[in-house]
């Protein structure tokens, strides 16, 4: 594979999981430019995968969905250098490509549950 056919893979991969995470948000794609300051049309051309955000249109859709930056700048191998092997519960769900949107706000919401008032 090519690498442009790899970044068109990633950036569809992104724009998939963006989707998801707009989903389990319920938010619409109206909100989510709202919440970023970005138009309809582009929050619509990232869910197809159609362009590569900048890292600051990438921190404000993790700020506006509650993800880990980090999460949305690996999408684009842009991720801050990070320990990439460490990755939260809550990520690790809603990256999760067997789960349903509906499968992972169950399971979001029942981790919530567990976790809530722990110091960890």
């Amino acid at each position: 594979m090519s690498d442009s056919e790899t970044d068109d893979s990633n950036l569809v991969g992104l724009g998939s999981f963006i989707r998801s995470q707009r989903r389990l948000a319920e938010l619409s794609q109206r909100e989510l430019a709202k919440l970023t300051k970005l138009s309809d049309p582009y929050v619509s051309q990232l869910e197809r995968g159609l362009h590569e955000p900048s890292i600051r249109v990438l921190r404000a859709l993790a700020n506006a969905l509650n993800v880990p930056a980090e999460t949305l700048l690996s999408y684009v191998g842009l991720d801050d250098g990070d320990d990439s092997s460490k990755i939260d519960t809550a990520a690790a769900i809603r990256q999760d490509p067997d789960l349903t949107d509906a499968q992972k706000a169950a399971m979001l919401e029942i981790y919530r549950g567990f976790t809530e008032g722990s110091d960890s």
